[in-house]
């Protein structure tokens, strides 16, 4: 397994991805924003992943794709949406807070390469005699043979038992795992996609999702060039002639760093940004009563109230209590509690 010396300039990356993460976790995202993200990440990501394995879609046409539904796709269509269907079935697996496992992985990597062959769906066999597996250049000349299939799964369980038992940093783990499931390349097709969305995955689970907002996948996508030398690090085409034990792992390590550091901060910006336009257009559409009704109940932490008990306090009608309540249920800012088909309560919306 590969072995990382932690340096200042890893340390320092880390860092600036720990204070970003800190930021982030302090705003408070309202639910109608978080879903936004959470929908514009998956169509973005689905984009820029493919696109770094050369699909020809143009943004617009791949979020036509997933958007479409009850038509023939193209394979560059089909490969869009696989990977977005993944992301959807990733999220159910976070939500449950399953762990790394090479069961995961096959069910991730099936749905990224629904529609291919039936011999291009799970972890890779022997090929047929004088046939080499390789990665292929355009010109026909291979540039990257990867270990001989029946190592794969033993070189799998190494990286499962690094994952669980090994004390690195989340951050060194994701991009080691995503730097092994594209070295050992267990099956024949989507492993460049499987190795972004279960590192990815991983970094969710472990407290590093940045709450979806923004795609990791499309900062590696702006310079294709440079994320795949950075993964090559220079070395022989061959595994055993250096990847299997890459010498300076740290070139990985470090570009890995660099992109997430720079995509922790984009994203934190965002949100801080993103959060103070929705609040300021949703109290636009309040009235200065409801406005300051809102006030009222922010300053003295009223979280669960009924109309009749506050229309005493301030002086006010029932009435006029639930007229400013309505405008508030509107806007997302109260949650009205019902029972026996009406009304009883209001509950502050936490964002």
């Amino acid at each position: 397994m590969i072995k990382v010396i932690l340096d200042n300039e890893i340390l320092n990356a880390v860092l600036e991805i720990e204070k970003n993460k800190e930021r982030l976790n302090s705003v408070d995202l309202p639910i109608n924003l978080s879903n936004k993200f959470r929908k514009n990440t998956k169509k973005r990501s689905s984009y820029a992943s493919n696109r770094i394995e050369g699909n020809p879609l143009s943004y617009d046409q791949a979020i036509a794709a997933i958007e479409s539904k009850n038509r023939h796709f193209l394979k560059p269509e089909q490969e869009i949406r696989n990977y977005y269907l993944a992301l959807e079935f990733l999220e159910k697996k976070l939500e449950a807070k399953e762990t790394l496992s090479l069961k995961l992985l096959l069910q991730v990597q099936k749905i990224i390469c629904d529609g291919e062959s039936k011999e291009k769906i799970g972890l890779r066999g022997r090929m047929p005699a004088g046939v080499l597996f390789a990665v292929w250049n355009s010109d026909g000349t291979p540039s990257y043979i990867p270990p001989e299939y029946n190592e794969v799964p033993g070189l799998l369980n190494e990286l499962l038992d690094y994952v669980e038992k090994s004390d690195d940093h989340p951050l060194i783990k994701a991009a080691i795992i995503h730097y092994q499931l594209v070295t050992i390349h267990p099956f024949e097709d989507g492993n460049g996609r499987t190795a972004r969305i279960i590192s990815s995955y991983f970094l969710s689970l472990n407290g590093y999702g940045f709450k979806n907002i923004g795609s990791l996948e499309e900062y590696m996508s702006y310079d294709i060039d440079e994320y795949y030398d950075s993964i090559q690090m220079n070395l022989p085409i061959l595994y055993y002639e250096g990847r299997n034990n890459p010498p300076h792992p740290e070139i990985w390590i470090k570009y890995y760093l660099k992109i997430f550091s720079l995509y922790s901060s984009k994203v934190t910006l965002l949100a801080l940004k993103e959060t103070s336009n929705n609040e300021n257009e949703r109290l636009s559409h309040l009235s200065n009563k409801a406005k300051a009704f809102l006030d009222y109940l922010n300053k003295h932490e009223i979280l669960r109230f009924a109309p009749i008990d506050l229309s005493n306090e301030l002086n006010v009608t029932n009435r006029t209590i639930i007229n400013w309540c309505s405008e508030l249920v509107s806007n997302g800012y109260l949650k009205p509690i019902i029972a026996n088909k009406r009304i009883r309560q209001y509950e502050i919306i936490k964002p």
